[in-house]
């Protein structure tokens, strides 16, 4: 898709690119380094050399390596609790360890039950009744797989075609036992990560899973956003056949679309365009509809060919309340302007830290910069697989000693979900290799600037479009 040439602003302060390097042999920069051109993407290139240098330590590995055992001890939840390492470039792994490290991987995600159709049919039939009095056809082989159930392709009698996500016999006891083990996970690595030492993260987190047991919850979910985008010119989602979902089968329309592989093998422009879509629907809804899809990865995300994109389930969906995103936008807007003293003082109103606390305003700069830089950047940043594995890797190194204050401070729980997706969507991007300006598109929605590209601009009418019929019909 063809983007607007646009005059970059000339405010030299936005421009910090907020990077600290971590490897003693690479050196460090300043953390509010300011830089124009190339020199913003410096940052987020040498994420890369910075995580090869951070996993050529054998401490910062075998702490890497414990993480990926203790979530292969989970069962459904480990996949959910793993899909972050699922972002990581193997190559960036010291091939000494590789192999190890990759088998404890893979083991993340070997984890879901092999259930024969037979007694999938009987979880089926306890809800629905005879198989063939539900559906016309019934096709016994699935499409699909994942840590609560599996999807199968079915007809209706009225003609639909419909896929339908059923759940695992006994999944419902595994998960939530997996959750107690996720306390325990949270106490073994109170070292590392001492936020999580109060509880309130693992606690939100197992509300979450908890939440994707609830068939009948995501089922209105899911019905409710496929109103929202209906007719969207670039977005599908299927909505749901109300009278079929149950607390174990979950009944959709069919989107007959590729897989995400499909998009991997498009050229560089067409890439970039169904980038921009995932970067708006994951990413832009927290602040557009103060809600957003908590499990961005390439098995939610599927191509049409009318050339539109489809995004699937809708268990880990997250509503935050309007005051908590209003956080999150002044934050960033505070940090996108370099205002560093307005942002500690957000910082500390939100209950980050106490005013008396040891922590800089540029420290709180530099930290947000760390986390957000790509929304950040007023410049195109290229986005590779190497790129998403620094940016996990070095965000959940236990040895680093930057922002060691802020460390050790209270990530409000209600956050902790939006920085999931933002890593995630992060890792899906560097995944299909995508260039942008992310600055430029997330201004819509932080400064409530008018759209720059193309995609934004079809967007905007689609909803003036709406807003028009709605008052019509009121």
């Amino acid at each position: 898709m063809a983007k607007d040439s646009t005059t970059p602003r000339s405010s030299g302060s936005r421009m910090a690119s907020g990077r600290v390097r971590r490897g003693a042999k690479l050196g460090k920069l300043a953390a509010r380094q300011a830089a124009l051109g190339a020199g913003t993407r410096l940052s987020m290139i040498g994420r890369s050399d910075d995580a090869r240098a951070v996993l050529a330590e054998r401490s910062t590995l075998r702490a890497a390596e414990q993480l990926v055992t203790v979530l292969g001890n989970l069962k459904g939840a480990a996949m959910k609790a793993g899909q972050m390492f699922a972002l990581i470039d193997l190559d960036l792994i010291p091939e000494s360890h590789r192999a190890d490290f990759q088998a404890k991987l893979a083991a993340l995600f070997d984890n879901a039950p092999q259930v024969g159709f037979d007694d999938m049919r009987q979880v089926i039939e306890a809800d629905l009744g005879p198989l063939n009095s539900a559906f016309a056809e019934f096709d016994a082989t699935p499409i699909g797989a994942a840590s609560i159930g599996q999807v199968y392709r079915a007809r209706l009698h009225d003609g639909r075609n419909v896929a339908v996500k059923v759940k695992y016999p006994g999944v419902d006891r595994a998960v939530r036992s997996d959750m107690r083990n996720l306390v325990l996970f949270g106490k073994l690595f109170t070292a590392q990560w001492p936020t999580l030492q109060n509880g309130a993260l693992v606690e939100e987190f197992t509300s979450n899973l908890e939440r994707e047991l609830d068939y009948i919850g995501e089922s209105k979910t899911q019905q409710a956003v496929a109103r929202e985008f209906v007719d969207h010119p670039y977005i599908v989602i299927p909505d749901v056949v109300e009278e079929m979902c149950t607390d174990h089968v979950l009944v959709t329309e069919l989107f007959d679309g590729e897989s995400f592989e499909s998009i991997r093998r498009l050229p560089p422009d067409e890439r970039n365009h169904y980038g921009e879509l995932i970067y708006r629907f994951y990413v832009g809804s927290l602040f557009e509809r103060h809600e957003f899809c908590g499990d961005p990865h390439p098995g939610n995300i599927l191509l049409g060919d009318n050339g539109k994109i489809c995004f699937l389930d809708f268990g880990l969906y997250h509503r935050m309340s309007p005051a908590g995103v209003e956080e999150e936008r002044r934050m960033l807007c505070a940090a996108a302007e370099n205002d560093a003293d307005g942002l500690r003082g957000m910082m500390v109103a939100a209950g980050v830290f106490a005013e008396s606390a040891p922590v800089t305003a540029d420290e709180c700069l530099a930290y947000v910069w760390d986390a957000a830089e790509w929304h950040l950047v007023d410049d195109e940043i290229a986005i590779d697989p190497a790129v998403a594995t620094g940016t996990v890797l070095l965000a959940l190194d236990p040895r680093s000693r930057e922002h060691a204050n802020l460390r050790r401070q209270n990530l409000p729980p209600e956050h902790m979900f939006s920085r999931r997706t933002d890593f995630l969507t992060f890792g899906v991007l560097g995944q299909l290799r995508v260039t942008n300006n992310w600055h430029r598109i997330a201004r819509e929605w932080l400064f409530d600037e008018a759209p720059t590209t193309e995609i934004g601009r079809d967007i905007a009418r689609w909803r003036a479009s709406r807003s028009a019929m709605t008052e019509k019909v009121d």
